[in-house]
């Protein structure tokens, strides 16, 4: 392998969304960290500098996990000339932001559109209302990106996103108490919403991103869940786990997540990288087969644990903003 000739793939990048096995995920996994190393300039610095012998990675186990500052730091990049977008973090004031450089929106179009309806069917089945303020009022979010879409493909013409007008919002429900709808917001609207309310959204499927934004002080999911679930009058509540840095989403129903078949997650040990656990806490590695324009292998800062049909997040590591590896730092 040769760094000065670019590593050219053998498949088409939409060819990942037919991956049925996990022996076809480990080749499509492979082929695409071969392509990063060649063609993303940080990675395959990161590797060099970790002394990876790149001939040697033939299990996925072998792959490097690239820490998720990294986005917040360095321009991960498979491809020259201007990306078709650039999606942004959150982040809060005086905090770096996350930015991931994208070549094809059809790509991530394509990876929400699927992930979604293998698990729940067809998008345009449901009245889609996002509540989603604190990213409405941002530009450069992925995940209003993914919303907005799913509204645009709804057959509801009343589809649409939400701020602070939950009584319109409640109001359009109750109109629609004998539709498919769905509603997705950030945790603490949803919160805001069943103190201020307490409204009946048994006719709902309701989907929690994740996340305080810095309204409220975090939850663990199993509180934050029992809290949901008894102001809004649920049986059970769905999650999305996506970021800024993925062109991928797990869903839930309770705290179980699900990959589909182009995304996989792994739990490295506290204190060794390439070490990974099974059924016990650890660092939640992904791979997520949509990003191979920027990079597929991302080491996360959540914390989780991998069971054999599915994982859970478990929470954070401390200080995790200020975490991650200094290699590059130089």
């Amino acid at each position: 392998m040769n760094a000065q000739k670019p590593y050219k793939l053998s498949f088409s990048p939409h060819e990942i969304f037919n991956i049925s096995n996990e022996e076809e995920f480990e080749k499509y996994a492979l082929e695409t960290f071969r392509f990063q190393w060649s063609n993303n300039a940080v990675y395959r610095r990161y590797c060099d500098l970790l002394k990876i012998d790149v001939q040697s990675i033939n299990r996925i186990e072998k792959i490097p996990f690239l820490p998720i500052s990294f986005f917040k730091t360095h321009p991960l990049k498979c491809f020259e000339g201007e990306p078709a977008q650039i999606f942004t973090s959150s982040g809060t004031t005086g905090m770096s932001q996350s930015k991931h450089y994208i070549k094809s929106l059809a790509l991530y179009e394509k990876s929400f559109q699927k992930a979604f309806e293998n698990k729940y069917g067809p998008i345009e089945d449901f009245l889609i209302l996002g509540l989603l303020p604190s990213y409405l009022e941002r530009e450069g979010s992925s995940l209003i990106y993914m919303v907005d879409k799913f509204i645009q493909s709804s057959k509801y013409n009343a589809s649409g996103f939400f701020l602070d007008n939950y009584e319109e919002m409640l109001s359009l429900i109750d109109r629609h108490k004998d539709d498919k709808i769905l509603l997705i917001g950030v945790s603490y609207a949803l919160l805001d919403l069943g103190e201020k309310f307490s409204p009946d959204l048994s006719n709902c499927l309701v989907m929690e991103t994740g996340g305080m934004k810095g309204k409220r002080k975090e939850m663990v999911k199993s509180t934050l869940h029992a809290t949901l679930k008894r102001n809004l009058n649920l049986n059970e509540i769905h999650s999305e786990y996506g970021m800024t840095e993925l062109l991928s989403q797990a869903y839930s129903t309770g705290e179980k997540f699900q990959c589909p078949n182009w995304m996989r997650v792994l739990t490295r040990a506290y204190n060794d990288p390439f070490e990974y656990v099974i059924g016990k806490t650890g660092g939640i590695n992904i791979i997520d087969l949509a990003n191979i324009y920027s990079c597929s292998f991302i080491a996360t800062d959540d914390l989780g644990k991998v069971m054999p049909d599915h994982f859970e997040v478990v929470g954070r590591y401390d200080n995790s903003d200020i975490r991650g590896c200094n290699l590059l730092v130089q």
